[in-house]
């Protein structure tokens, strides 16, 4: 809103299909207040294609908004060449980087970014905490009115502990994140390959050589994903059904829509997502519990075939 609010003459906004809903339910509505918004669309890996971005910046677009890393798939987009296509044009770019601040490196000095949101619970600060990063020399009017806090960018007495804890999280993922990318990654990557040793009908959504090392988000066909989260909490384990943000949602994700995952496996959407606090024993207890849940649910499904229901 600052950024348009500093255009006024541009009414053209460029985002994708797969972001959060923070970004895309307030893009729907701009719609409605008149600004004209491209979604770009995703390939089968929850890609971009860069041409298309390239073709659908115009002279009337005052802003680029593009996660770094998707929240329900973790497929990281190519952000450098992103912001080189973005600032080719002279357009302010807005890069969402909720999911992968302090899971992997982040280098804002290579200038492309103008603006980058981070919140905190995603690394283990206190909930209800973020930080906008604005490169200087972006123009940038508040959106909060009020008091002169944060520069006069952002009204609001500042939450100080949180702030606090924001900070020294960051120094403790910065620490320690060479060392955590590869343990996550390994205890993810065993579990996936366990999950598809042992069940069929199963799906790894998104592009697997590149996306962030903690997220794994699998559909099951014939099988309703909310029944295996109930079924999952009842042995102990908590994962989500594609965001955590979107708990108690019915309907299929919108970034597994856009990905065209088929419907036969669309509603049997799980993610797990890790952590450093996680361990081997509890992959291995995820993988000793959830083949016998699935095989329950398709012994139910009218969905699963009748004669590979043993088999499951």
């Amino acid at each position: 809103m600052g950024t348009l609010a500093s255009y006024p003459e541009k009414r053209r906004i460029v985002t994708t299909q797969v972001e959060h809903p923070a970004v895309l339910n307030l893009c729907r509505y701009l719609e409605q207040k008149g600004y004209g918004v491209t979604y770009l669309a995703v390939d089968s890996k929850g890609m971009i294609d860069l041409d298309e971005l390239r073709e659908s910046i115009t002279n009337d677009t005052a802003l680029v908004s593009i996660m770094y890393a998707n929240n329900e798939t973790g497929v990281i987009f190519p952000i450098e060449e992103i912001g080189e296509i973005v600032k080719e044009r002279g357009v302010v770019f807005h890069c969402d980087a909720v999911q992968a601040v302090g899971k992997i490196p982040i280098d804002l000095r290579f200038g492309k970014i103008d603006l980058l949101s981070l919140s905190g619970h995603k690394l283990h600060a206190p909930k209800g905490i973020g930080a906008l990063y604005i490169r200087g020399g972006t123009k940038f009017i508040p959106y909060l009115i009020g008091g002169h806090q944060e520069g006069g960018r952002r009204a609001g007495t500042e939450n100080v502990p949180s702030i606090i804890g924001l900070g020294k999280a960051c120094m403790l993922a910065k620490e320690s994140m060479a060392e955590e990318q590869q343990k996550i990654k390994a205890l993810r990557d065993r579990l996936e390959e366990g999950i598809l040793e042992r069940i069929p009908g199963v799906l790894v959504n998104g592009d697997r050589a590149n996306r962030l090392p903690n997220t794994s988000n699998m559909s099951f066909e014939a099988v309703e994903g909310e029944a295996i989260l109930l079924m999952l909490s009842e042995e102990g384990i908590a994962a989500s059904s594609g965001s955590a943000c979107s708990s108690g949602e019915q309907e299929p994700s919108h970034v597994l829509g856009a990905m065209s995952v088929p419907s036969s496996a669309i509603h049997g959407t799980i993610r797990f997502s890790l952590s450093r606090y996680n361990t081997e024993d509890e992959i291995n207890y995820i993988l000793e519990k959830l083949p016998p849940i699935i095989q329950r649910l398709r012994e139910l499904s009218p969905f699963w075939p009748k004669d590979q229901r043993a088999a499951s």
